[in-house]
């Protein structure tokens, strides 16, 4: 049998990472699926303060990196709870930190609230991230090669500029989008 189906991938990707990229080519593969949407909020739910770079500017970059890779396609929503933006998708790929969030009923209005939100999910494959164990329940562990447990756009803003995707790299060194914020707000604001 063939591959089918759609994965969708939440995140914000402030920036993507080497991580990002191989957890979506490893979900591609285990998962049998036919494509991969990185899906970014237009608000995220815990990060409303991320302004640099713009959601338009993330956005951008990331159909750069799906441009190259036909199995990988961009989305953006108004959706902010994770078992909303996995309406209609055949797969939820999350990292570990992110599955333990979805577990944690203080993001959601109850313990009701929070068991409907995971009743209503698709399969979900779980990416292992170090130093963040958590219960998998009925989701399943995806295999992914040790060296990406680290990674992490944090890192990547407090300097591990290796790990970010070249494309990102690209537009970073010619904004300051990640390392200068200062000059891609400066350079913004002479634009608008």
């Amino acid at each position: 049998m063939g591959a089918s189906g759609v994965g969708c991938y939440p995140g914000s990707f402030n920036p993507p990472t080497v991580a990002h990229l191989a957890i979506a080519q490893a979900a591609l593969l285990q998962g049998e699926l036919e494509r991969i949407d990185w899906v970014v909020s237009r608000v995220a739910l815990g990060k409303e303060q991320v302004q640099i770079p713009t959601l338009d500017d993330r956005v951008s970059v990331l159909e750069a990196v799906a441009r190259t890779r036909p199995w990988l396609g961009v989305r953006v929503t108004d959706d902010r709870l994770v078992a909303d933006i996995a309406n209609g998708c055949d797969v939820l790929i999350v990292g570990a930190d992110k599955w333990a969030q979805m577990l944690d009923a203080s993001w959601y209005d109850s313990d009701a609230a929070r068991d409907a939100a995971l009743a209503r999910l698709p399969r979900v494959l779980v990416a292992p991230r170090r130093g963040v164990q958590v219960p998998l329940g009925d989701a399943e562990a995806l295999i992914l090669d040790d060296d990406h447990g680290h990674v992490s756009s944090t890192a990547v803003r407090e300097g591990r500029l290796d790990l970010m995707l070249p494309e990102a790299a690209e537009f970073d060194a010619a904004t300051g989008a990640w390392t200068d914020p200062e000059r891609y707000r400066a350079a913004r604001d002479v634009r608008e």
